[in-house]
């Protein structure tokens, strides 16, 4: 099991070079959205947190 964690870590890894060198662009784009989506989600979680209190 640990090998195989390995491996997928490793291609993993070797995808996102090779995203990054291939299209640095749409790297750029891919690392916005995933920002953009935690900013949403903390968002939403300070609402829900607050209705709870309110």
């Amino acid at each position: 099991m640990a090998q195989a964690k390995k491996v997928v870590l490793w291609m993993l890894v070797v995808f996102v070079l090779y995203t990054i060198i291939k299209t640095p662009e749409r790297a750029a784009d891919l690392v916005q959205i995933g920002f953009q989506g935690i900013s949403d989600a903390a968002d939403s979680i300070g609402e829900f947190m607050t209705e709870l209190i309110s």
